[in-house]
């Protein structure tokens, strides 16, 4: 689920999807993705770069806007438990500070990105466990 950065828009409050670009297909190093993301009436797009996939322990990726410049890093690790497992989702802020005070607000409509994000973290992650839960269910039901 985490991988499938066409479809993240299905778990993401802020992202509505994408397509991978420049002859990717999917997940894996050096792969490039263009991201649409929305809040309310603004849209606004992003280029993405895969900088690591580790099937079923560890996706990162970069984030930069259309111009080029580095806006954040986002990270998802699986850790594995007695009974499942542990995603941990992480938000590194990179960009400068004309992309963090005056350019990122203005795209996005966002002045407190950081406090924004926990809660979108917080979604996404409670919907990836929804669905997994759901997913196991099912297995278990056939």
């Amino acid at each position: 689920m985490i991988t499938d950065l066409p479809r993240m828009g299905d778990l993401s409050p802020e992202n509505v999807g994408g397509r991978w670009v420049g002859g990717a297909t999917g997940p894996a190093p050096g792969a490039r993705f263009h991201g649409v993301n929305r809040n309310g009436e603004r849209r606004w797009w992003t280029r993405v770069r895969v900088v690591d996939c580790e099937p079923g322990r560890r996706f990162t990726f970069d984030v930069r806007s259309p111009f080029g410049v580095r806006v954040s890093r986002w990270s998802y690790e699986v850790s594995p438990t007695a009974d499942g497992c542990v995603l941990t989702e992480h938000w590194y802020r990179v960009g400068n500070w004309f992309v963090r005070r005056f350019l990122g607000p203005r795209v996005t409509g966002r002045a407190d990105r950081p406090g924004y994000n926990v809660t979108s973290i917080e979604h996404t992650l409670a919907l990836v466990k929804s669905r997994a839960e759901t997913a196991g269910e099912h297995r278990n039901a056939a």
